[in-house]
């Protein structure tokens, strides 16, 4: 047996509520960091920061799901839906944090997300996530069929705009933000599949 073939097998045998239970308390602990003064000076910024970019690491892990299997043969399929909820929870999160506890102004609200392009950018990839969120149940699986998976192709411009907007946050020119709009794009390109004329073509030449 490979170490592949290991890690599937050992796999399937992990629930995965424990790591829906374990996401979900990790806001409660910054929030309660934040009020006991361990998230700085600043710390409703630096909790609206870390829940924004939580969730854009764990969109990053879910779209790793499938290249994984792909290029490694590591079957972690199970777990992409886990995956994929708790970004839309901590993004979700990241925006309460933001119109509760940041702006409050519900005029100013609405004008930052029109005239403000990081703003809109963050918020419309968080309506690209809706119907994701939505529709990510066996349910909607059965009933949507293949329109399913067309739907669910909508995380791709979320991803990409998720990361345009971590860029626009960031004051000067930092890497950080960068690597996460090339891991994004990377995965995405893993993803395209190459035709069999075009392969037989390279394996010809």
């Amino acid at each position: 047996m490979t170490l592949t073939d290991r890690i599937n097998a050992h796999q399937r045998r992990v629930p995965t509520w424990p790591f829906y239970a374990g996401l979900a308390l990790v806001p409660f602990w910054w929030l309660y960091l934040g009020l006991t003064g361990g998230l700085g000076v600043e710390p409703i910024n630096e909790l609206e920061h870390r829940l924004g970019e939580a969730g854009l690491q764990l969109l990053i892990a879910s779209l790793a799901v499938t290249p994984l299997r792909r290029v490694a043969g590591i079957n972690l399929i199970r777990f992409r839906r886990m995956l994929g909820l708790m970004t839309f929870y901590f993004v979700s999160l990241h925006l309460l944090v933001w119109l509760v506890l940041d702006v409050q102004i519900p005029a100013q609200i609405w004008a930052d997300i029109l005239k403000r392009p990081y703003v809109t950018v963050g918020f419309t990839s968080f309506l690209l996530m809706i119907p994701l969120a939505l529709t990510s149940n066996t349910r909607a699986v059965r009933r949507l069929g293949p329109n399913w998976r067309r739907l669910h192709k909508l995380v791709y411009p979320a991803a990409v705009l998720g990361a345009v907007h971590f860029i626009w946050l960031s004051k000067g020119f930092q890497i950080e933000p960068l690597i996460y709009l090339g891991a994004i794009l990377a995965l995405l390109a893993l993803r395209v599949r190459v035709p069999r004329r075009m392969q037989r073509a390279r394996v010809g030449s």
